[in-house]
């Protein structure tokens, strides 16, 4: 045992190994040899050897990847042209689209599809399988892929950041040192690029310090609940893709659907449900089961069996809520900076692109042999000249439209696609999510107890959280302090129990939170940390804002397979 800290040194640090981190990463060996060979023939100095990190938390690369996921390729093929010859983990390229309106036992099928929901020319993937394809073309090019490393903590000297420390392990429940102890490396950064995903926990620890949301509107977020389903040969028609509106949500909460074809027989079949809903008892998870009942849905999954579930927060503020994207050394890219196009239902190939552009700036930083915030500000300008930022900007107003419900939220966006993005007008400004939320004699509800919940589900079709935990692989060490920290948990038993019945027990997909009976009378907060399957839901939706999600020992998570 000792508290001796390794230092690894590197020029490039991508935090977070998804889509921003790994394309950055494979961007910017192809920059650098492409900068050499320049070099070479104007006979010029050349950088040599430039050492990238990509740090993950996972066990794995890919293991914590989860989207619906339609993927649009343009990001991939400008980074890969030849891609698909590469060896690109395609499910199946989109044969057709579908949107339906479902009622409570019936549906409408759209006869005109929205353009944003029109996806000839992309492809269905699984993201995991997807990111571990990236990973290893990283690895292949000379770059450190560096998984089971949480990145707890920013490194700096004076203003400028130099780096990240990582999480310590072997620490036990009451935080004494284990025989296994070992302490967190110390990764140096002439730049460091954050690419954590949708709330990302460094990027909120860093973002007061860093005023990185000054002047921005708040983000908003939503829960996508997803499982895969392995059906009868025949049965899924490659590359078919369905959304839908409607059942089972109200139509004051925003949210939908959707039924994607992988290879093999397979459907992706998910549930996104906004986090600023005003009904207390929203449970993401429930409305999911309860889309499976649905008949067109049940149909499609009929003689099926699940092999996989997960889910994730979806950060869908869009342009507004962008944060400050550069400082002295250091970048944000991908879902943390916003970069998620919520009206197309797509993320990835934004992400992609953030992390690219973050690795063009790093590149001129190291030529320039500066990394301050000047030299890091090349990022923005960047971003604003290249064809994300157009992207973003046009649906600017999509998520806002729906604060009025869902059918003048659609008008409002059919408005949009004619206006360049302005509909109805511009709302740059609004509330977070969790701020919305009613309490029970607000939105005269009765709170419904967890058990009640869980009896709800056969575990054939339907599933209790525990369950579908089990379905995500989901592991940790159980000897390791909570990685969920609530503030102050007497609000729980009185407060919150009082004026919203406890909502964390419905918003948390994993049943990690539940309300038991005390010793000697009453009830208190008990948490199950070995469930997270790290979607953030609860850092997000909590109306208290006394929940801090940080990172578990690094390896612990979910190991998500298909989705």
């Amino acid at each position: 045992m000792t508290d001796a800290r390794e230092t690894l040194e590197v020029d490039v640090l991508f935090v977070g190994g998804g889509p921003a981190g790994l394309a950055g990463a494979l961007r910017l060996t192809q920059l650098v040899a492409a900068h050499n060979e320049r070099a070479a023939a104007a006979g010029t100095p050349p950088l040599g050897d430039v050492s990238i990190a990509v740090l993950e938390k996972a066990s794995a690369i890919g293991a914590h990847g989860i989207s619906g996921c339609v993927l649009d390729p343009r990001a991939i093929r400008e980074l890969l042209p030849d891609y698909r010859e590469m060896g690109a983990p395609i499910e199946a390229d989109v044969t057709s689209d579908d949107l339906y309106y479902l009622t409570g036992k019936g549906q409408i099928r759209f006869p005109l599809l929205p353009p944003p929901l029109r996806n000839h020319g992309n492809h269905v993937i699984s993201l995991g399988s997807f990111e571990q394809w990236l990973g290893g073309l990283v690895e292949a090019a000379g770059a450190y892929v560096l998984p089971g490393m949480a990145a707890v903590e920013g490194l700096f000297e004076g203003d400028q950041m130099v780096g990240v420390r990582t999480g310590d392990k072997g620490i036990d429940k009451s935080g004494n040192r284990k025989p296994n102890f070992e302490p967190g490396s110390d990764v140096r950064a002439k730049v460091t690029i954050l690419c954590e995903g949708a709330r990302g926990s460094l990027t909120k620890r860093l973002t007061p310090q860093l005023l990185l949301d000054e002047a921005r509107a708040p983000q908003v977020y939503a829960t996508g609940v997803k499982e895969v389903w392995q059906m009868p040969a025949g049965r899924v028609p490659k590359g078919r893709v369905i959304h839908t509106m409607g059942h089972p949500l109200d139509s004051h909460t925003f949210g939908g659907g959707f039924i994607y074809g992988m290879d093999q027989d397979r459907w992706a079949v998910g549930f996104v449900t906004m986090l600023d809903y005003r009904n207390p008892t929203t449970d993401p998870h429930g409305i999911f089961q309860a889309y499976k009942r649905h008949p067109m849905v049940a149909a499609l999954l009929e003689g099926g069996t699940i092999l996989s579930y997960g889910a994730k927060a979806i950060a869908e503020g869009g342009w507004y809520s962008m944060p400050r994207l550069s400082w002295a050394g250091g970048m944000l890219a991908g879902e943390s900076a916003a970069f998620l196009n919520a009206q197309r239902l797509k993320g990835v190939h934004l992400s992609m692109k953030s992390g690219m552009l973050a690795a063009e700036t790093a590149l001129d930083a190291l030529v320039a042999g500066r990394q301050d915030a000047a030299a890091m500000s090349a990022y923005d300008r960047r971003f604003l000249d290249s064809w994300a930022a157009t992207e973003l900007k046009s649906v600017r107003n999509f998520h806002q439209g729906f604060d009025r419900g869902l059918w003048m939220g659609m008008l409002d966006a059919g408005l949009q696609l004619v206006t360049g993005g302005r509909g109805l007008g511009e709302r740059p400004r609004w509330k977070p999510g969790n701020m919305r939320m009613g309490t029970l004699a607000e939105t005269n509800v009765t709170p419904v107890s967890l058990e009640t919940t869980q009896r709800r589900y056969d575990n054939a079709h339907t599933f209790t959280k525990l369950n579908d935990v089990y379905h995500s692989g989901t592991k940790h060490e159980e000897d390791q302090p909570s990685h969920l920290l609530v503030q102050d948990t007497s609000i729980c038993v009185d407060r919150c129990r009082k004026e919203y019945g406890n909502p964390c027990q419905h918003f948390c997909p994993a049943n990690v939170y539940e309300m038991v009976p005390a010793d000697g009378g009453g009830i208190r907060l008990h948490l199950n940390p070995s469930n997270c399957v790290h979607c953030k839901t609860c850092d997000i939706a909590d109306p208290y804002g006394i929940i801090t999600w940080v990172p578990p020992e690094g390896g612990g998570g979910p190991n998500y397979q298909l989705l």
